[in-house]
């Protein structure tokens, strides 16, 4: 019988649909004929969302690589639940559709289709029946009923301010979607403009966010990340007066150890005291003319290092050093930004570079207040800044202290003078939530100008604004013809009156519905909830109890796979909200995932997949040609998962040709007994066959512990060095050879399924125990031993297992080389350390 992957795996795909083998049985509905639920294990992978005509190979190597750990943890008796659905809402799925010329809702159907259809065809175990897409109804319902919560609880706000503006998506951005200056989804470089707009309020949950970073067993690259987004900076917050103005130049620092070398000081073009100060600048036309030049350039040309600094000194008023006394020279300079600490920074030239290049340019004074060396500094002829540690010099009575003390020492001198406040500052700013565009849940807010005229409205800060009541969610997003952004700062529902115009809730006059949408990460932010949610046909409400009930058993998440390009987008703003849901009292937990790891990118070719390379790789074809099981195992063994691979045409054949040979194996071994005599018969358990016990013993531990780990890429070649082994033997015990099917389904699902099912196995190969291996086969019988001659290694050899101290140093005494080296001493001392190694001192 031959091997035809396709006929297989459709057969099994059909079957496992049809009995619901990876439905978990979380609800009375879902129970009926199955066992009552004991070891709930929730398996996520990040959703994808439909930007394109399909799946490549890249989305399917992240899907693949979290079903592997699903699978392996259902056989390891766990109940698994591992749903699947679209992030179908914002930006992406718009910009697609636009593209293509079809409306949002209409493609949805399209690629919701599709997309499954390839989700299928891999084979993973998913739980089809709990599948949500994030811009159907009954689901944004929730995502609106989040946003409302969050306005009723003073989490949610609305300001005018400068905001992040992408001249190509025509919208809004958060910080977080801003890389580099540019749109993170299109590239564009980013500008500003001041607009109102609603925003989360993130930043209260700043420490909290970074401390419980200690607390989850997460990718550490994605830990930094989000530890430098957050940026927390313990400084202290500096005041430099202004001679004949009531109110200082506040500026924060972390390096009040260098106030002493401070020789001018430096406003942000947006800060607030220039135009207080106004009336008493001499040169303001020539301020306002920068100031003005300053807001047509973003934020990375401003701060990119190697350009040329510029700025405009603000004449006609200085500055006083509070550490010194002496009255330093104020400029505005674009390098600075309004966003960061204070919009204000103390310009230590000495020790800052950026401070050192304006300094030059300007002729500004260098004054060196830490050196390497004190007590006779020697302190270095400045080509650039010294950035290093040291001591303080030319710093009154500071000086000769070490910098990090009188980092402390000099902000609590200032503090007695009433001159510096210690505090705690953070990078991270508030989730600018809205979006100017059409594809996304409208924010379910209503503003009523009769209630703001009278001071009503549901909160006090906030008159006029009112939550859309619960009963009324969801707000539906209309189906309008023209939804291309407007670019007029509005979004396109701000002129389809039937939508906005609504009676208030409050006292029924005329009033407006917001018409700016959710941002989409808002979508993502919750939908783990979701899933059991769906699981109800939506009948359920995270406020009652039998939502409760079932979220205790199943969360947080046991084990979450995605990007880490989500490290400070998604993977932040999700902490975030369920944060906020435990202490509004939604929620039991904190941290929604227990443990997250990040898969790696897939190159092809040596270049990374993109469109405009030409190399995105479409798996249907090669699942047409080799087969869903040889597709998954080739992504998984292209190299560690949590790095990456090469994806090359090439190397797909070798994983047929294995595959063929473990179905050619398991047919020799099931319908091709030994036809010698029963004593001449060699299988695993008789002691001819010591060496292959050892072998498939080593390899389920091997394989067990490297799917653990997720480095499935070593798993698989323990499985292929194993296979070779075994093709040599004339003969194998079946029941043996099942265990290398077990070790094989995770992987490769369908082939294994069938396999399992030729051997009269009656149930399904995913739902078997897991292969334990025995500790008396991979014991090993020799180690090699170092010997150490005074500390230094100078011989090595195979010895015994548990070998003694005293036979040890006999063997080893015995080697010519360790004579050698003894060159005739006595040894005085031996120092053993057992299954390691053994120290002679002569």
């Amino acid at each position: 019988m031959k091997y035809n992957p396709q006929k297989i795996e459709k057969k099994w795909q059909k079957i496992w649909q049809k009995k619901r083998v990876y439905e978990p049985n979380f609800t009375p509905r879902q129970a009926r004929g199955k066992k009552k639920l004991k070891r709930p294990f929730y398996n996520l992978m990040m959703f994808p969302y439909p930007s394109a005509e399909g799946l490549h190979v890249g989305n399917m190597y992240a899907f693949v690589g979290a079903d592997i750990h699903g699978r392996f943890k259902r056989m390891q008796g766990y109940d698994v639940f591992e749903p699947i659905g679209l992030d179908g809402f914002g930006i992406h799925s718009e910009n697609y559709a636009l593209k293509i010329g079809k409306h949002p809702a209409d493609q949805a159907k399209i690629s919701e289709k599709n997309f499954y259809r390839q989700l299928r065809m891999i084979g993973n175990g998913f739980a089809w029946e709990e599948r949500l897409e994030t811009y159907d109804p009954e689901y944004y319902k929730w995502t609106q009923w989040i946003f409302v919560q969050m306005f009723k609880s003073g989490l949610a706000y609305r300001k005018k301010q400068a905001v992040n503006w992408c001249p190509s998506c025509k919208t809004v951005l958060a910080d977080e979607q801003v890389i580099a200056g540019e749109c993170e989804r299109c590239g564009t470089t980013v500008v500003k403009k001041e607009l109102e707009q609603w925003f989360f309020k993130i930043t209260d949950y700043a420490e909290r966010l970074l401390n419980n970073l200690e607390k989850i067993d997460w990718s550490e690259k994605i830990k930094v990340a989000q530890r430098n987004w957050i940026g927390k900076s313990e400084g202290a917050v500096v005041k430099f007066p202004i001679p004949n103005f009531q109110f200082p130049i506040e500026v924060f620092t972390t390096r009040a150890d260098t106030l002493f070398g401070a020789t001018y000081v430096v406003l942000a073009p947006e800060h607030s005291k220039i135009e207080n100060l106004k009336l008493q600048i001499e040169n303001w036309e020539e301020v306002k003319r920068y100031i003005a030049g300053a807001k047509n350039k973003s934020e990375a040309e401003r701060i990119a290092e190697g350009l040329e600094k510029t700025g405009v000194e603000i004449k006609g008023i200085k500055a006083t050093n509070p550490a010194t006394g002496e009255e330093i020279p104020i400029f505005v300079a674009d390098y600075v930004l309004a966003g960061y600490g204070t919009g204000a920074i103390m310009a230590v030239p000495a020790h800052d570079q950026r401070d050192f290049e304006f300094a030059k340019k300007f002729n500004l004074p260098i004054k060196m207040v830490i050196c390497p060396n004190y007590p006779e500094p020697k302190c270095p002829v400045l080509e650039r800044a010294y950035e290093e540690e040291g001591y303080l010099v030319a710093s009154n009575e500071f000086t000769g202290m070490f910098c990090q003390k009188a980092k402390n020492a000099i902000a609590e001198w200032l503090a007695k003078k009433d001159l510096a406040e210690k505090k705690t500052t953070f990078r991270l700013r508030d989730w600018l939530i809205s979006r100017q565009r059409y594809w996304g849940a409208p924010i379910p807010l209503i503003f009523c100008e009769t209630c703001r005229h009278e001071g009503r409205g549901e909160r006090k800060d906030m008159p006029g604004w009112h939550a859309v009541m619960e009963k009324d969610l969801p707000v539906k997003l209309p189906h309008i013809k023209d939804f291309r952004p407007t670019g007029t700062e509005k979004s396109p529902l701000a002129i389809v009156e039937k939508f906005f115009k609504v009676r208030c809730p409050k006292c029924k006059s005329w009033a407006r519905r917001e018409t700016d949408v959710c941002d989409t990460f808002l979508d993502s932010s919750w939908y783990y909830l979701g899933y059991l949610m769906a699981s109800e046909n939506w009948k359920l409400k995270i406020e009652n109890s039998a939502f409760s009930r079932l979220a205790r058993k199943w969360l947080p998440v046991d084990m979450y796979i995605g990007g880490a390009e989500h490290a400070v987008l998604h993977l932040l703003y999700v902490r975030f909200v369920a944060a906020a849901l435990r202490d509004l009292g939604f929620i039991h937990f904190e941290e929604p995932f227990k443990k997250f790891r990040a898969h790696g990118l897939l190159i092809k070719d040596g270049a990374k997949m993109s469109k405009s390379k030409g190399n995105v790789v479409n798996p249907d074809e090669y699942i047409r040609a080799y087969g869903a099981d040889t597709l998954r195992m080739y992504l998984m063994f292209l190299g560690p998962f949590e790095q990456g691979g090469d994806f090359r045409d090439t190397g797909i054949r070798g994983i047929t040709r294995f595959l063929e040979r473990i179905w050619k194996l398991t047919h020799s071994v099931i319908l091709i007994p030994p036809r010698r005599g029963k004593n001449l018969k060699r299988s695993f358990g008789q002691s001819p066959q010591d060496d292959l016990n050892k072998a498939l013993h080593k390899t389920i531990k091997k394989v067990t512990e490297d799917i653990e780990n997720l480095q499935y890429n070593t798993a698989i070649s323990s499985l292929m060095i194993l296979v070779n082994e075994l093709e040599k033997q004339p003969s194998l015990e079946i029941e043996n050879w099942k265990l290398v099917i077990k070790l094989l389904a995770p992987f490769a699902p369908h082939i294994a399924e069938e396999l399992w099912s030729q051997s009269d196995e009656k149930g399904s190969v995913h739902l078997a125990k897991w292969p334990k291996f025995n500790q008396k086969f991979i014991k090993e019988e020799t180690f090699t031993l170092i010997v150490q001659i005074n500390g230094k290694v100078r011989d090595l050899f195979e010895a015994p297992a548990g070998i003694s101290r005293e036979e040890a140093a006999r063997l080893a005494l015995g080697r010519e080389k360790v004579k050698t080296w003894l060159a005739e001493k006595e040894a005085k001392k031996i120092i053993f350390v057992p299954g390691k190694l053994i120290n002679i001192v002569g």
